[in-house]
């Protein structure tokens, strides 16, 4: 199949294809003495996450219909380094992006690696010299790499030391491997001093877009993707979520997702416990400049500019059980197509709740069975639980495992 354009206009038009990584051998590189550096609440076991995630992965490419659905990181970024021009970008990036790490006392050596080696050492850190680098195990979490919107694509720059390097992979892709040719006069890169990660990022339509303000997307960092969106999109209204600035909702999409194109599971405490949070930014009169309304709730505030009621549905039913669902991504849905989502089975409260909104709930195996390739339903309401006991320690669920490219 040949290269599809970019596209992606809403959070749950029909999946046409997705980047992924499946978890690697930098996974197996954390440890219970550099969990913390890493940002990992826990330690996976790196063969069973990898088992869960062939799950998810088996489900896109079944009910897309075509080998292109599911596009590995890993292989990207392979077939981008076999460019001496990748490599060497790959590593200026680096030495820019993380100058406490001192990459430059080896630039030569990493720049004259061939593809394979330097790929082995961007991902796990090990190189056959004696430099000093992390592995990269939340590469796992593709979605704060990057955000498509329209045909554009906003790339991150990362909030924390840790994520830094992959905002050099990311960008090394999209500059140089040859799938992304066409899109190259429509990336949008941002200025390092703040920081953006496309798990906040959630596209309502082709003129909407919501950006949670959060512990890993500054204020400075909303403000200039919001001010891009506007000028070289067709969006004319990015409303901006103020968060709690903490690691139990560092994304927007830890307590806010789509289930269909109005409505939405959500974590109370923080989507419907705060007030006066939501700001709508829409072009001004003069270029370059916006206006600005604040909204008393950010169900109001979509009510108003997708002109229909919308429904939120709570990731469990009272306080205790929102935060433990929440704590396991609750409200951390994928779209296949409207009304089908997937999500980790552990989260049974969730469930429950959307049963009583007319969803109806299956185990990724059971549907795999009775679905070939591209036999997509239609009309049901399904959620989809996935298996998800190690995947779910690393405190993202499968929205955070995604980056759609293209949506029908």
């Amino acid at each position: 199949m040949s290269d599809l354009p970019l596209h992606i206009t809403s959070e749950v038009a029909p999946l046409r294809q997705v980047l992924v990584h499946i978890p690697g051998d930098e996974m197996a590189l954390v440890s219970p003495e550099n969990r913390d550096e890493l940002l990992f609440d826990d330690i996976l076991f790196a063969e069973e996450a990898r088992q869960e995630h062939e799950v998810m992965t088996t489900l896109f490419r079944r009910l897309v219909g075509h080998d292109d659905a599911v596009l590995e990181l890993s292989d990207l970024v392979l077939e981008a380094f076999e460019t001496p021009e990748a490599r060497t970008n790959y590593v200026e990036e680096l030495i820019g992006l993380v100058p406490e790490r001192n990459f430059e006392a080896y630039q030569s050596e990493l720049a004259d690696l061939d593809a394979a080696a330097l790929h082995r050492f961007a991902f796990t850190g090990q190189a056959p010299f004696p430099v000093s680098a992390h592995p990269l195990p939340n590469l796992l979490f593709t979605r704060d790499l990057a955000a498509v919107v329209g045909d554009h694509v906003v790339l991150s720059t990362a909030a924390r030391s840790a994520r830094r390097p992959e905002s050099a992979l990311i960008r090394t892709v999209f500059n140089f491997h040859p799938r992304f040719e066409a899109s190259r006069q429509r990336l949008i890169e941002l200025p390092e001093e703040v920081s953006f990660e496309g798990g906040d990022l959630l596209v309502v339509s082709d003129k909407v877009v919501l950006i949670g303000q959060s512990e890993r997307t500054s204020l400075g960092g909303a403000v200039q993707v919001a001010r891009e969106l506007l000028a070289r999109t067709a969006i004319e209204h990015v409303m901006v979520v103020n968060l709690p600035k903490r690691r139990s909702c560092m994304h927007l999409d830890t307590v806010f997702t789509f289930a269909d194109e109005a409505t939405f599971v959500v974590f109370p405490p923080i989507i419907e416990g705060y007030t006066d949070n939501v700001y709508d930014l829409s072009s001004g009169d003069r270029d370059g400049e916006f206006t600005m309304r604040v909204h008393t709730s950010l169900h109001a505030a979509l009510e108003e500019v997708m002109d229909r009621e919308v429904t939120f549905i709570p990731c469990g039913d009272d306080p205790i059980s929102q935060q433990r669902e929440q704590w396991t991504d609750g409200a951390n849905l994928f779209a296949i197509r409207p009304g089908l989502v997937v999500g980790y089975t552990r989260n049974r409260e969730t469930y429950a709740k959307m049963k009583e909104h007319g969803f109806r709930i299956v185990d990724a195996e059971s549907f795999l069975k009775y679905h070939g390739d591209g036999d997509l339903p239609q009309n049901d309401k399904i959620a989809i639980r996935l298996e998800g006991n190690e995947l779910s320690r690393g405190r993202g669920g499968p929205r955070c495992m995604t980056m759609p490219l293209v949506r029908a």
